[in-house]
């Protein structure tokens, strides 16, 4: 955590991946992000990955910082709760994010009209407001169909929500850019962007769009090599795997030197008339390259390999399990200044990450764990809405919100 927008109030009412991170992103920066959820905990309290006890690993890593409000939304008293909290006065608050279907109470005029300068960044599945997820978005634009082994017909869905991450980073943005016209003296807004939009705009910022129009390329599944460059995996002596790099000159002339290749490089060059120094050429004899480099790895372990790409400053990795990258990358452990050990109520302590970015004018902070569910429900009422204990009391009695 970080507390460089200490003082910045934002309300969150979220599902999924892209939202919740947002909150997240801004809460570890010192944002005072508040998440509201109904009763029984919202779309995602019990989302898996899930411990022995049923506790959402989920939720622990995508709330973290974050206070947590439980009301129940589907009455009159709660729905005014939320208003009151969305549209509460003070320069630094009238900020809300949501991906849940702004309608009715909760759409941008009806709550525009309780305080005129709101700003409010929604996030739907396409532009038409359909609902879409990474594992509709990308069958749609053909991602899948450009991914696994070489020659396989079959597609592959990426495991990684890349879309979902992409869109939380610039649910972020939006926000800050959209504050900081408000700060300059402009208007409140309503941001909206889409899913499917996000994944659209990448797809034709990657120049694949451009492949397709003016080159009438449909790229084919090309396995583990990088396209348009070199790059490629090899099995080493030991069975472990690993990827190595040569997309720059530097990476290249380094990984020919260290494998000793030299000679067997300027003699391929020769017999298929290819400057190799090119990156795309280096594409086109990728074959001839891999067969050249294979046998090299094949005579040789990780242990004796590893020494040797570190040394020459090679851009290579070991391929990995979740569990390997836990067990043996210092990245992931409390040797990176990001990571700490805490203890997550409900699931024990956990290493988790802080914010990636260090600033200098804002030292970095430890991160804090998810809520409870509900945990903050009572000094929420209190400290942002100025309701009394009497009138927390009564609400609490009457099951319009809880405390976890």
């Amino acid at each position: 955590m970080t507390a460089i927008l200490k003082g910045m109030r934002v309300i969150e009412g979220s599902a999924f991946v892209a939202v919740p991170l947002a909150g997240m992103t801004l809460a570890q920066m010192g944002a005072d992000v508040i998440r509201f959820d109904r009763l029984q905990g919202g779309l995602d309290a019990q989302r898996w990955p899930v411990t022995a006890r049923g506790a959402s690993l989920f939720w622990a890593g995508m709330n973290k910082g974050k206070r947590s409000l439980a009301v129940d939304l589907a009455r009159p008293e709660g729905q005014e709760i939320v208003t009151a909290l969305i549209t509460a006065p003070g320069p630094d608050a009238g900020m809300f994010l949501t991906n849940l279907r702004a309608r009715g109470w909760m759409d941008y005029p009806a709550l525009a009209a309780r305080r005129a300068d709101l700003i409010m960044i929604s996030l739907t599945g396409t532009r038409r407001g359909e609902p879409a997820v990474d594992y509709t978005v990308n069958p749609s634009l053909g991602f899948p169909m450009a991914t696994g082994p070489e020659g396989s017909a079959d597609p592959v869905a990426h495991v990684l929500p890349a879309w979902d991450c992409i869109a939380g980073q610039l649910v972020v943005s939006t926000l800050l850019a959209a504050e900081r016209h408000r700060l300059r003296g402009g208007a409140g807004q309503l941001a909206e962007l889409s899913l499917k939009d996000v994944a659209a705009a990448m797809l034709a910022n990657l120049g694949i769009v451009g492949e397709v129009q003016i080159n009438g390329v449909d790229r084919a599944r090309v396995g583990n090599s990088l396209y348009g460059a070199y790059g490629q995996d090899f099995l080493c002596a030991c069975g472990a795997r690993v990827m190595v790099i040569g997309l720059t000159d530097r990476q290249w002339q380094g990984l020919v030197k260290v494998l000793g290749m030299e000679a067997g490089i300027a003699a391929l060059a020769a017999a298929t008339g290819l400057d190799l120094s090119a990156e795309g050429n280096r594409w086109h004899a990728r074959a001839a390259i891999t067969g050249l480099f294979a046998p090299w790895f094949a005579g040789r372990g990780l242990a004796q390999i590893a020494p040797l790409f570190d040394a020459a400053g090679l851009t290579w990795a070991p391929f990995r399990s979740f569990a390997g990258a836990v067990r043996h990358d210092p990245d992931l452990s409390c040797d990176n200044p990001m990571m700490a050990s805490i203890n997550q109520p409900g699931i024990g302590t956990l290493t988790v990450p802080g914010h990636p970015v260090t600033y200098s004018a804002s030292p970095r902070k430890a991160p804090a764990p998810a809520p409870r569910l509900g945990q903050h429900s009572e000094e929420i009422l209190a400290d942002v809405l100025g309701l009394g204990s009497g009138q927390i009391g009564a609400l609490m009695d009457a099951g319009v919100v809880a405390q976890g």
